[in-house]
């Protein structure tokens, strides 16, 4: 057994890094050019988890607000095998009307 610092050992230190640098690119990547890396990096550990929570949360209030609009009203045109369902595409076209009225003239 290594030494302890901070409950930290040889064993636990590779993951606390590995999530250290992880929330680090979460923060940069997701926010939207407005943190550099040596910023996050230098930001003191509170206002860093602060700033990862806060971002967290808006992108799943935004999932969660972007799914309560769809409704669950959402339809694959896609089959399994990768190729589009004709039938179940022209019931869900938006431009059926017009495709039944030009393919009647």
């Amino acid at each position: 057994m290594g030494l302890a610092f901070f409950g930290l050992t040889y064993e636990t230190a590779p993951q606390v890094r590995v999530n250290l640098f992880t929330q680090i690119h979460e923060i940069v990547f997701h926010g939207n050019g407005g943190y550099s890396y040596d910023v996050i990096y230098n930001m003191p550990t509170w206002l860093r988890k602060f700033t990862f929570n806060q971002i967290n949360d808006f992108y799943r209030q935004q999932k969660e607000a972007m799914e309560k609009t769809s409704g669950g009203n959402t339809t694959n045109v896609i089959d399994a095998s990768g190729n589009v369902d004709k039938a179940t595409f022209m019931k869900n076209s938006p431009y059926r009307t017009q495709m039944s009225k030009t393919s009647k003239s």
